[in-house]
């Protein structure tokens, strides 16, 4: 072999070495199924389908503070109890799918994480810190660092999931209220 194979060769086996490519780790955590189940034990749920109007979608922006990113909702009423609602959030790259159950009145009875996945931050699954959300409703804004508690390394998440909560609240008041 010559040399200058070899030492071509070489420095890319090296490089490679080097720079491994990230992978990303997607972790589920729940099914849709068993966060219903948490969230509203056996209670019966029939599929609703949402579909936000251009208008629905602004008036929600401007009253939560958030971004609206899908017209389509996946949701499920349970009787007269509230709703459960499947959304997907940003963490710092990839997405977060999260459920979370609101009450008749609007108020979050919980939030689960179902899907998460960044290669960390994940302490957004902690109990106590999704404890925060439970009982608000659209009537405040919540704010990272003010209502709701940050964790370190998770800033983006936590953001994220605070916006969506906002969102929903919002959502609830102007939309899933009405039906």
């Amino acid at each position: 072999m010559k040399r200058r194979t070899l030492t071509t060769s070489l420095s890319a086996a090296l490089l490679g070495l080097l720079f491994k490519p990230l992978t990303l780790q997607a972790k589920t955590y729940l099914t849709v199924a068993q966060a219903k189940k948490i969230l509203w034990g056996d209670a019966a749920m029939q599929p609703v389908t949402v579909e936000l109007s251009k208008a629905q979608m602004k008036s929600i922006h401007k009253t939560s503070k958030t971004r609206v990113r899908s017209r389509v909702l996946k949701t499920w009423k349970v009787g007269q109890q509230g709703w459960f609602i499947v959304d997907s959030v940003i963490g710092k790259h990839e997405n977060i799918d999260v459920a979370f159950a609101l009450t008749a009145d609007g108020k979050v009875k919980g939030l689960e994480v179902l899907v998460y996945r960044e290669t960390y931050g994940h302490e957004i699954r902690n109990d106590k810190w999704r404890a925060q959300f439970h009982g608000r409703d659209h009537t405040e804004i919540l704010k990272l660092d003010k209502q709701i508690k940050n964790i370190s390394g998770a800033t983006l998440s936590c953001r994220h999931i605070t916006d969506a909560v906002n969102r929903l609240t919002h959502t609830w008041q102007q939309v899933l209220s009405r039906l």
